[in-house]
């Protein structure tokens, strides 16, 4: 048998569970010669009913009942929620409300970034099996990480009232203005807390990052003139330049055979949301000092390579501490945290930039605020065609030929530049691998 034989076997690759995932998942993989002939993500989501539990709730209910439907991005979607409100009812928050909601969800973008950089990702690339194991032989990298979540939690509790599941949130504004004291103490955390994000930039860029250059739409959220996160327009690099009204003309969801997953395309073709979508989009957003950060690495920007998700969280998570830093710094209390609502029948649209890429929300509303229909689509789903895409790609290029426990950790690897909540499964993966003659 020649040393190129194992291209020319049959490869069958079985994952039947995805421990730690939100919902059961499983890989399938079969190969010959070298091509991979079919994959499948099987992504089995049981029926959660946010959408219909919604139907009939006034719209007083909808931020603390969407807020569990993730744990590590409850934000995101409260704030997708009051903005479509909002929109039907035809409100418009105050600046200060506008600025303390970017100040809070720079607090779950700071503890999703940190948890995924220090803890699921960065065992990958210094050769340690999960977190526990690194930790022995490099405790600051972990010390850093949690340091950092925990910031990140008390700036979405200073103004949510908890950091998991928060309840100061609601249409028109906030529950509460948070004391001046609170604030200026949250601040004086932030500048060491930068310089240590300034210097993970770096770290990161500097890690033996696999070349894995692909062609995929990148699309995002872009403001006029911030970063964008809480709010903006809808853009890709193809062209593609709407309102959040407009996001159902271009995007559909449907089911695969495979999977109870959403599939989402735009116009057809798979697509990528998060953070490297949002960095390769919005470069010219940045702050100086993470433009500065960025460009040292040496790297290029915008980036093909999906292994450079890594070093826009970093990226992502320095800018959110200095823009929670200059928005604590300009706070000031005030007596009116929210703004009367007046329901009325009507419709509305919200679209922000969660930690893992767009959440769009939909809402129909009647005359006394009652929701008549709830649309909620997250990244994950969105995602999902572009997840099966890149492993596909990634694993031929990679090469068929590595044995069980190389092709495995290279498709964990894949997935957990995606998704922070299906990143925690793929540590403990079980690959079984059928290898027959071609």
């Amino acid at each position: 048998m020649s040393e190129h034989a194992p291209h020319m076997r049959d490869i069958r690759i079985e994952v039947p569970v995805l421990a730690r995932v939100e919902g059961e998942g499983a890989l399938e993989l079969r190969a010959r010669e070298g091509r991979i002939e079919e994959l499948r993500l099987r992504i089995f989501e049981p029926p959660r009913y946010f959408e219909k539990f919604l139907e009939g709730r006034s719209w007083r209910e909808v931020p603390d009942t969407v807020a569990r439907i993730c744990g590590i991005c409850p934000v995101a979607y409260q704030m997708s929620a009051v903005q479509a409100l909002e929109q039907a009812f035809g409100l418009t928050p105050s600046e200060w409300v506008i600025r303390n909601r970017r100040l809070m969800y720079c607090g779950e973008w700071i503890q999703s970034h940190a948890l995924h950089v220090h803890l699921l990702a960065l065992p990958d690339f210094l050769g340690y099996d999960n977190a526990i194991a690194m930790a022995q032989d490099h405790p600051e990298a972990v010390h850093r990480g949690l340091s950092l979540q925990k910031l990140g939690n008390d700036l979405i509790r200073f103004l949510g009232g908890r950091s998991v599941h928060p309840v100061g949130v609601r249409v028109g504004g906030f529950h509460h203005a948070p004391s001046l004291e609170d604030a200026r103490a949250l601040g004086d955390r932030l500048d060491q807390a930068v310089d240590d994000a300034e210097a993970l930039v770096g770290f990161t860029a500097g890690l033996d990052l696999p070349v894995d250059e692909q062609t995929f739409t990148n699309v995002a959220l872009r403001h006029d003139d911030d970063y964008p996160m809480y709010a903006g327009r809808i853009v890709s690099d193809q062209g593609l330049d709407i309102p959040a009204d407009d996001y159902a003309d271009h995007f559909v969801e449907s089911h695969v055979p495979h999977s109870t997953a959403l599939y989402s395309h735009l116009d057809g073709q798979p697509y990528l949301v998060g953070p490297l979508a949002r960095l390769n989009l919005n470069l010219d957003r940045l702050s100086p000092r993470t433009r500065a950060a960025l460009d040292a690495t040496g790297l290029s920007w915008p980036s093909r390579n999906m292994f450079h998700s890594l070093v826009a969280r970093a990226v992502e998570l320095l800018e959110a501490l200095q823009e929670a830093r200059r928005l604590l710094e300009a706070y000031a209390p005030t007596d009116t945290p929210y703004a009367q609502v007046e329901p009325r029948a009507g419709e509305g649209f919200g679209a922000t930039e969660a930690p893992r890429g767009i959440l769009w929300h939909h809402y129909r509303v009647d005359d006394e605020g009652k929701v008549v229909t709830a649309r909620i689509v997250p990244p994950t789903s969105q995602n999902q065609a572009r997840m099966e895409e890149d492993l596909r790609q990634s694993l031929e290029a990679f090469g068929l030929h590595h044995d069980d426990d190389a092709l495995r950790l290279r498709g964990e690897m894949v997935i957990r530049n995606y998704d922070p909540c299906i990143s925690c499964a793929t540590h403990f993966l079980k690959v079984r691998v059928d290898r027959g003659e071609g």
